[in-house]
């Protein structure tokens, strides 16, 4: 099947992701911003678009009454899954309810700016479920026991087990120690010492991907969807790295934008 391949060629999603970046993680002085990639300073880099923490100077809009279960329908949902394979473990796995559930613990997700502004939110961030996942057939990484995704620069704060692995898992593939365990503390489940936990229950799986998508992508889709490849692989495939990649994610979005009646707007590739 064409996904396989592709997924292995994305499934190491999230490697290249600043460490820390998550505001309660950040630490940054009094009067010092921390920036979307989580450094503290001062100036619009750090205080403008994308700030998680301190003297900020940029907010997002009030949430909107947008009702997301109205927009991810079961057809919508269902559209997506039915395109995996019939012996796909992520057809017995991941569900519309239990994301629905997760977004429970997200409520802002899909419900800033205007209804078009949710969306394309909504597109973008089931496009990169979509392309991420194989049409949610993948719930692991392919071989992604076999790597070391821990980082040793951030060992001191996100200690590794060494009978865990840290490889992709759920809809956006959470890898490395630094993303498992901001996640865990943030969802209620012990990130570092159960990883697989991203893997055995549906809806934390969804509660990471609502998290790192909050967390790190939120803050750049104003800039386009292009933007959001780059938060969310961009060394591995931006800037000419990968275009074939880039270009299957944007060919997800600009079909669920037609699907949901929106126009994609500007800034589709990176």
């Amino acid at each position: 099947m064409g996904n396989k391949l592709l997924f292995v060629l994305v499934a190491v999603a999230l490697v290249t992701v600043p460490k820390n970046v998550s505001a309660q993680n950040c630490g940054c002085a009094e009067g010092l911003c921390c920036s979307q990639y989580g450094y503290c300073g001062t100036g619009e880099e750090y205080c403008g678009t994308g700030c998680q923490q301190g003297p900020c100077t940029s907010s997002s809009s009030p949430s909107n009454n947008v009702n997301v279960a109205d927009i991810v329908t079961d057809a919508f949902f269902n559209g997506i899954i039915d395109q995996a394979d019939s012996d796909c473990v992520g057809k017995s796995f991941y569900t519309r309810d239990a994301f629905l559930s997760a977004l429970d613990s997200y409520t802002d997700f899909g419900r800033v700016g205007s209804e078009d502004d949710s969306k394309r939110e909504i597109a973008a961030a089931f496009a990169h479920f979509t392309h991420e996942t194989g049409h949610f057939c993948y719930i692991e990484e392919i071989d992604g026991a076999s790597k070391d995704y821990c980082d040793e620069d951030s060992i001191a704060q996100y200690p590794c087990s060494s009978s865990r692995g840290y490889h992709g898992r759920g809809p956006i593939q959470l890898s490395w120690n630094f993303n498992y365990g901001p996640a865990g503390e943030a969802n209620n489940f012990d990130g570092l010492g159960a990883p697989e936990t991203v893997s055995n229950d549906v809806v934390v799986s969804f509660k990471t991907a609502l998290w790192y998508w909050m967390q790190h992508v939120r803050p750049v889709i104003n800039q386009g969807f292009g933007a959001t490849i780059r938060a969310i692989n961009g060394q591995l495939e931006c800037d000419g790295a990968n275009p074939s990649t880039v270009q299957a994610r944007v060919n997800y979005y600009t079909e669920y934008c037609r699907q949901l009646d929106v126009d994609t707007g500007d800034n589709l590739t990176c």
